[in-house]
């Protein structure tokens, strides 16, 4: 029996499923969808490619935390490589032989590094003592106000209060290590993952080039230029980022630091090498470090001293992030505060500690990325304009007169 509709014409066969997969242009239809809004259409369309984005980000987020002994060391390797990539570079372009500018690129990393931690640690244990007996004595002043002052608080009032706040601390401090894709929870496993980071490091820095071609070669032919040119503008964008980061890590530790020393902090020294590490995790690590330097100038020099510091920790930051570096890097690097905020709060979130020192490099990464691929075409590629990005961390070409 020949298939015929109401008017009695030849009722068109539907497509079959592995016909419509085949076909991409054709759209199957149905009685029920022709009836449909057209804004709900493109509502649905929306959402279920939605739900397919974030069932494939929750599926390789579980996949790297299930590897989190890889995958840590592995980043730890690509952002110390891409902090010394410039100073690396900079050595083979002067001829220097590439084993040797690999072993001064590194061992000069870590004598710097090794060495700030060192010059903290001394400071802390001169004055670790007199800075103890000081908070004690400012904590005992602050609760002798709080019950012979305006306020009449009890003794009991001021213990419970500080027990919530120390309970919440330490919730929120559980909180963020539980939630760290750490390298591991014993001394073995931070061994390993700190020698595992080390051989990366060294493999990038030896033949980083070989082992990008043969990532690129994994891809089918077609797609291997726009993997290929993605990848490479991903790369310059973390180098921007990793350079930027130092020069502001650089220059917030002067300047926080040298106002701690002279304002007669304690520890003005720990305070500048606290403030250059917890840079590198934006925004975030800047409060958190300057917040240390305004309490210890407030329990040791007193509430004046603390206004003075916070002064002076607010100048630094509105200094560097609207002066100086716009100055030094022109505007090779724009990160919107929003966007950071977030990108950093996420991967605290997901990660701990780990997510928020990797999430902002990880976010600038994808985005130029997927801006770069989403401006290919046939007849070639098109730069992403800064408009696309939310990291405009692409270098920019220097201008030329004629």
């Amino acid at each position: 029996m020949s298939g015929a509709d109401e008017t009695g014409g030849e009722r068109k066969p539907r497509p079959s499923l592995l016909e419509s997969l085949r076909n991409p242009e054709r759209t199957v239809t149905t009685e029920i969808s022709a009836g449909l809004p057209h804004g709900l259409k493109v509502t649905t369309a929306y959402a279920w490619r939605f739900v397919v984005i974030a069932v494939a980000a929750g599926i390789l987020i579980w996949i790297v935390i299930q590897l989190k002994l890889l995958v840590v060391p592995l980043l730890v390797a690509i952002l110390v490589a891409a902090l010394i990539w410039p100073g690396f570079t900079w050595l083979l372009r002067h001829r220097v032989p590439r084993w040797l500018a690999i072993v001064v690129s590194v061992i000069g990393t870590f004598a710097v590094i090794g060495g700030l931690l060192w010059l903290a640690a001394w400071q802390i244990s001169r004055e670790w003592g007199s800075v103890r007996a000081r908070t004690l004595e400012s904590v005992q002043q602050l609760r002798q106000y709080l019950v012979e002052g305006p306020l009449h608080l009890t003794e009991a009032q001021i213990d419970s209060v500080l027990w919530q706040a120390w309970t919440f601390l330490q919730q929120q401090a559980e909180l963020l290590w539980s939630g760290a894709l750490a390298i591991g929870s014993t001394v073995g496993h931070v061994a390993t993952g700190a020698v595992l980071s080390l051989f990366i490091l060294l493999c990038i820095l030896a033949d980083g080039a070989g082992i990008w071609r043969w990532v690129v070669r994994l891809f089918p032919r077609r797609a291997r230029a726009d993997v290929d040119g993605a990848g490479r503008a991903g790369w310059a964008t973390v180098v921007t980022y990793a350079r930027t980061q130092l020069l502001v890590a650089t220059i917030d530790a002067i300047g926080i630091g040298l106002g701690a020393f002279l304002l007669g902090v304690p520890l003005a020294i720990p305070i500048g090498v606290l403030v250059f590490l917890g840079a590198f995790v934006p925004f975030v690590g800047a409060i958190v470090t300057g917040t240390l330097a305004v309490f210890l100038a407030l329990v040791y020099n007193g509430p004046w001293i603390a206004f003075w510091m916070i002064i002076v920790v607010l100048g630094v930051q509105q200094l560097e992030g609207h002066v100086l570096q716009p100055l030094l890097m022109g505007a090779a690097v724009k990160v919107h505060p929003l966007a950071v905020v977030l990108v950093v709060a996420g991967g605290a979130m997901i990660a701990g500690i780990p997510g928020a020192l990797f999430a902002v490099p990880i976010a600038a990464f994808i985005n130029v990325v997927a801006v770069y691929l989403s401006h290919r075409h046939p007849g070639g590629s098109a730069p992403p304009s800064e408009a696309d990005l939310i990291w405009s961390t692409v270098p920019r070409s220097r201008r030329t007169t004629a």
